[in-house]
């Protein structure tokens, strides 16, 4: 594949979504700069990574004008601010560490690294959103969705401080959008589904159906995903946008509407859906971006044996 001549400053790279996103988005042409505490867990994969405490603006800024790696002292200039930020670097969810560490350390890390990329002149920036955002996925006891399809324009309250650190992000990017006129793409990011985790957690996921209903029978495929980033990077002129990013259908073996009537009859469907559209849609991101799933999970999991 052609060189897309981008360079991408990459945060949290090094985590369950990041790993695989990465080399999806290397193998489309960016140039890609890892910021994270750990290490690339691959060492083939040719990913620089910059040890970096996102809590610190000042970190933020000097990172955000860094060499990709040291081949870049043979050229003729010093480092400039990248092409694009991806900012996917957090506590991926509740109970990592205490709740206000985890407020604390997500809106703080989002702030920084959207200020100084607007202030550096970036005006594409990706920033890792979340589907806990529509209430259930840690709400506290059985909740009931809003309604389905779950979609970006449904009002959001939700109750732990994960999903309200997410919420925030969302503020943040909003209004640094307006101020500088920027596009700042929010991803609310569906359960991520690692290759690996097709045959060991389907099985499960398809004969009890109840263990899926905090992640709203939907899921993300890690590799689609950086398929997504690469779509937002590729799509200006949008300025502030919410997206779901999910793959395409439900993880059932029958069909949404009627799956829906049995195992959540609680919730109103306020459109038609597609047959086996996933509950938490991504009509928007389909229509907006032109994303087409490669990872449908009945490419790795037969249910029928």
């Amino acid at each position: 594949m052609p060189s897309s001549g981008k360079r991408i400053v990459f945060t949290g790279g090094s985590g369950k979504a990041g790993r695989h996103v990465i080399p999806e988005l290397i193998k489309r042409g960016y140039e890609v700069l890892n910021l994270d505490l750990t290490d690339f867990p691959d060492p083939t994969a040719g990913v620089f990574t910059l040890k970096t405490d996102l809590t610190d603006s000042g970190q933020v800024f000097n990172a955000l004008t860094t060499h990709f790696g040291f081949s870049d002292y043979e050229g003729p200039n010093n480092a400039g601010p990248p092409d694009a930020v991806i900012h996917f670097a957090a506590y991926a969810r509740n109970m990592l560490v205490p709740d206000n560490a985890c407020y604390a350390a997500n809106v703080t890390s989002t702030y920084n690294v959207i200020e100084a990329a607007c202030k550096l002149g970036v005006r594409k920036i990706v920033i890792a959103s979340s589907e806990t955002t529509y209430e259930v996925c840690f709400g506290q006891g059985d909740l009931e969705y809003t309604a389905f399809p779950l979609d970006e324009d449904l009002d959001v309250n939700p109750m732990d401080t994960y999903a309200i650190s997410k919420l925030c992000g969302e503020r943040v990017a909003r209004g640094f959008a307006r101020r500088f006129d920027a596009d700042i793409y929010a991803l609310r990011i569906g359960n991520v589904i690692e290759p690996h985790e097709y045959e060991r957690d389907f099985p499960k996921y398809i004969n009890n159906p109840q263990v899926r209903k905090r992640n709203a029978w939907s899921y993300i495929d890690a590799r689609d995903l950086g398929q997504i980033c690469h779509l937002c990077v590729k799509r200006d002129g949008l300025g502030f946008q919410i997206f779901n990013a999910t793959n395409d259908t439900i993880t059932a073996t029958f069909p949404t509407r009627q799956f829906l009537e049995q195992w959540a009859p609680k919730t109103p469907v306020t459109r038609e859906m597609g047959e086996w559209e996933a509950p938490l849609s991504n009509r928007k991101i389909r229509e907006v971006l032109g994303f087409k799933e490669e990872h449908n999970w009945r490419q790795y999991y037969n249910p029928d044996g």
